[in-house]
């Protein structure tokens, strides 16, 4: 699975710095002129003064650089130890089934899966096991943005209005303002979650963007982060008007195509279609239950619609790291990873998030972490039986990615362990609590997995997307 292609030898991440100081001509239009500058440790992420000329609370308009030193992985960094502890995460079915994905300078270190798809059915997990991403899906959403964006069908400053007319919220000054970067950094004003809990009660998606029209502000767009899932997806909405084809069609083009994602779909149907598929299990008296995909944030392609399999997540993030400048090009990832709002709460919550972030905000579709001086590109997810995070490292030029179907929160110990050992930090046993759980994967404070779901309970238990 290893890509010997000659543009590799280009290392991309090395090149940012060269990469940071071109205009950002995908455009002159479309592209915004943003480039990177990393901020201090102790300093919180930096606020943006404007782009193309257009004032615009969030985006930065300082040189930064993509990644001005790849240094080494630590000699800790055992590709084989992380398998071994992929497996014993399966043993017994301490949880049914994962897989895992490392990427480092472009090339596949490992692609696998461990356990099995179905405790009732059972299937060894491999590579092309699709598993469904819940919230990873939103880095596709602002990738596929930024590539209209590149192309001149659409701004950063796009207005929402201008693709969707009948759009309201509260203040209609608010809906007149809200742009195509707000919806895609979690800056619409709303409060955290709105109509996420009428989703998974199965209200429809567009009774709900039409319900945004009543819901609370927090503040005007672009001041303020609160994260979301229905208006988040209204991206998709903007993506039809400007191209008239769906949503899912332009992912499938511009990205699982030419990526060589040839296991990633969108939607249910997508994902029971697949060749071989991990059915999500929620708890169950005696251990593990499978139950069938809840279709409800599946309404939502741009914020929790996509499955992939461990292959699909290696081709990802050889791209998002750079490697791919024939898809995405470095300017183009230089402003995705741009963090655009403070989000002080993702450093609480679980052990490893208290001990190692300083800062953290949002992007366009990414988290973006200062990790014990080190930024760390990163998202999580979970819906109803599955959860996934990843993670870049852009000072090692490595990518992470680490999906499983179940509630279960220990895997997520793997993502801090393989941090550490790239860096070379002193080993946390990050993986060694017992039911260890990460709220940090939830969309709102109060929904935690469930600990017992028996028989006809099972599909009761939920989780929002991250």
């Amino acid at each position: 699975m290893k890509r010997t292609s000659s543009r590799r030898s280009l290392n991309p991440w090395r090149l940012g710095t060269l990469a940071a100081l071109l205009t950002m001509t995908l455009g002159s239009t479309a592209q915004t002129s943003l480039r990177w500058r990393t901020p201090e440790p102790s300093q919180p992420v930096a606020r943006a003064q404007g782009y193309d000329g257009t004032a615009l609370p969030g985006l930065s308009a300082a040189p930064q650089d993509l990644n001005p030193r790849v240094q080494p992985l630590s000699a800790d960094f055992d590709v084989r130890q992380f398998e071994a502890m992929a497996q014993a995460l399966v043993a017994e079915q301490r949880i049914p089934g994962m897989a895992m994905a490392i990427v480092h300078n472009g090339q596949v270190l490992s692609a696998r899966g461990y356990g099995i798809t179905d405790v009732r059915n059972a299937e060894p997990i491999d590579a092309h096991t699709v598993f469904r991403l819940a919230s990873l899906s939103k880095s596709f959403a602002g990738t596929l943005t930024g590539l209209l964006v590149n192309d001149g069908t659409l701004r950063w400053d796009s207005k929402v209005v201008d693709y969707m007319p009948g759009f309201q919220l509260v203040d209609p000054t608010a809906a007149r303002s809200l742009t195509v970067a707000d919806v895609l950094s979690h800056r619409v004003g709303l409060t955290h979650n709105t109509y996420d809990r009428d989703l998974e009660n199965y209200a429809d998606y567009r009774v709900l963007t039409q319900k945004l029209a009543y819901a609370p502000m927090a503040c005007q767009p672009g001041t303020c982060y609160g994260y979301q899932n229905i208006a988040f997806s209204l991206i998709g909405d903007v993506v039809f008007a400007a191209t008239g084809d769906f949503y899912s069609q332009e992912v499938q083009r511009r990205l699982f195509k030419p990526l060589g994602m040839n296991d990633a779909s969108l939607g249910l149907e997508g994902i029971t279609a697949s060749a071989r598929w991990a059915k999500p299990h929620v708890r169950a008296r005696g251990g593990w239950a499978s139950v069938t995909p809840k279709p409800t944030y599946y309404q939502l392609p741009p914020a929790a619609g996509v499955n992939a399999s461990a292959s699909d997540m290696a081709q990802w993030l050889i791209a998002q790291t750079g490697h791919r400048t024939d898809v995405l090009p470095l300017p183009l990832l230089a402003t995705l990873h741009q963090p655009l709002v403070d989000t002080p709460t993702e450093i609480r919550g679980s052990s490893w998030r208290r001990q190692r972030l300083s800062t953290a905000g949002y992007a366009l579709g990414w988290r973006v972490f200062d990790y014990a001086g080190h930024r760390v590109v990163f998202h999580a997810g979970a819906v109803q039986g599955y959860r996934g995070m990843v993670a870049m490292l852009p000072d090692r030029d490595l990518g992470i990615a680490v999906l499983w179907n179940s509630e279960s929160g220990l895997p997520t110990g793997m993502l801090p362990t393989l941090l550490d050992r790239a860096i070379g930090l002193p080993t946390e046993r990050w993986l060694d609590v017992d039911g260890f759980d990460d709220p940090g994967l939830y969309a709102s404070e109060g929904v935690t997995p469930s600990r017992e779901v028996n028989g006809s309970n099972a599909q009761k238990a939920t989780a929002a997307p991250r």
